[in-house]
């Protein structure tokens, strides 16, 4: 078991009836360690610091003062008490002693009773020091602590602040307790406007109720969420943006806020879109293209694997658009085309897909017919007279770029139609196919339909 040890007196006198006195009076409750000069007591004391000196004045060699200055120089005993101890009554000497930066003044012959309860005293007053000292190095790494928390903190809240990225802070209950700068930015709501209101308020209601859930249901068990959101702006402008929502969790790990990182994304996702649509759609129709029609075409192939229902493919081509452009030119042509295109989309189903194949050649694709080959022919040639009668109808063109003037022309196609179910073509064959019966349908004099027959 410890024992909590005794204080260390180091008593330099240079008279050894003192010493022994002191000894003997002392030893019960203190360690006594003796140095017969002010030479021996340095030694001693730089060896093993006390916790109290008691310091004889007069000394031959080194007195008690010039002792007393030493002992001080050196860093581990500055704060050491020391008593001075002699015969000389004089009041000079005491202060002297005293100004110097002794503890006490004791003199001899000493009263053994007096100089103890003075060393209990000095001793307790030294171990309440250190304890002040102790709390005040305690207060000052506190105060240096908070300081550079303080520090990082001013930081971090100017970077939120100057942010590109919109950031919102709210409690659990998704009420708002925080947005930056750029979130006004982004959206055109003040601060004022969203604080202690729900997120819902720029919701655009173009996201779907399962998103929100999957949403909520990661952040509710601590997890962080990312994805795309779309959003409304206060003046009513639906925008895009990525959004990274994390929980803000106490020192004890509860979950107590989360925030939100949004980086707008608009003007990427309307690139994104121009980037597909031009890689899908024709830019002079908007019509799809070979490469959306292929691709669509392929789904309706497959889909007709899945079911018995009978799909059909049709071909057009313009007769005589070649006159057209040689007489009136390109731009004239292509306000042809145009109007060709929105006649063939006006006559088809959301479900059909009208492609421009190149030039003046346009490719109708039928979604599901009829179970029946017979009534599937029939729903196909219903719909290719209803192509062939629009696209004869006259066309004015409006010419408004070097003149203001309409032309009126008039314009017919021949069509060519291929009935398919299940396996039985690839999608090259049955575009051959085809395109094969619209050769035969300019081939019996144009401005006309002609089916496609297995031979």
């Amino acid at each position: 078991m410890m024992t909590n040890a005794k204080p260390i007196i180091l008593a330099i006198d240079d008279e050894p009836d003192n010493l022994l006195t002191l000894g003997f009076a002392l030893d019960d409750e203190f360690t006594l360690q003796i140095a017969n000069s002010g030479k021996m007591g340095l030694t001693l004391a730089s060896q093993s610091p006390p916790s109290l000196i008691l310091l004889d004045v007069m000394m031959p060699e080194m007195d008690g003062y010039e002792t007393f200055i030493r002992l001080r120089a050196q860093p581990t005993l500055k704060d050491v008490p020391i008593i001075f101890v002699t015969a000389m009554y004089d009041l000079e000497s005491e202060i002297a002693g005293l100004e110097l930066g002794a503890s006490d003044y004791i003199t001899k012959p000493v009263n053994l009773a007096i100089a103890r309860h003075r060393i209990r005293n000095l001793l307790d007053r030294e171990q309440l020091r250190q304890q002040v000292e102790a709390k005040r190095l305690q207060l000052e790494k506190e105060v240096t602590r908070r300081q550079k928390s303080e520090d990082i903190l001013r930081k971090l809240s100017v970077a939120v602040e100057q942010s590109p990225a919109s950031v919102v802070i709210t409690d659990l209950n998704a009420c708002i307790e925080y947005v930056n700068p750029q979130f006004t930015e982004v959206t055109g709501y003040s601060s004022a406007d969203v604080l202690e209101q729900n997120p819902r308020l720029w919701q655009s209601k173009q996201m779907s109720k399962a998103t929100y859930s999957s949403m909520w249901q990661q952040l509710t068990c601590g997890q962080v969420w990312r994805g795309e959101l779309i959003n409304r702006r206060k003046n009513g402008e639906i925008y895009w943006e990525d959004t990274h929502i994390a929980p803000i969790k106490s020192a004890l790990g509860v979950v107590t806020h989360y925030v939100a990182v949004k980086i707008e994304t608009t003007k990427r996702k309307q690139l994104e879109d121009q980037v597909w649509h031009l890689a899908y759609y024709d830019p002079l129709t908007k019509l799809a293209n070979r490469r959306l029609l292929d691709d669509r075409l392929s789904q309706t192939i497959a889909a007709s694997k899945r079911s018995a229902s009978y799909y059909a493919v049709i071909v057009l081509d313009l007769d005589n658009f070649k006159y057209l452009n040689d007489k009136q030119g390109h731009l004239v042509g292509d306000l042809l085309l145009v109007e060709v295109a929105n006649r063939l989309t006006a006559c088809v189903r959301q479900i059909d897909t009208v492609a421009r194949f190149g030039g003046d050649e346009f490719v109708v694709v039928l979604g599901e017919l009829d179970v029946d080959t017979t009534v599937s022919t029939s729903q196909a040639m219903v719909v290719a007279e209803k192509l062939k009668a629009t696209l004869s109808e006259p066309y004015q063109l409006q010419v408004t770029q070097s003149d203001h003037r309409t032309i009126e022309y008039h314009c017919t196609a021949s069509i060519g139609v291929v009935i398919f179910s299940g396996n039985e073509a690839s999608q090259t064959d049955i575009l051959k196919w085809a395109d094969s019966a619209m050769y035969q349908a300019k081939d019996a004099g144009r401005n006309s339909i002609r089916f496609w027959e297995r031979s």
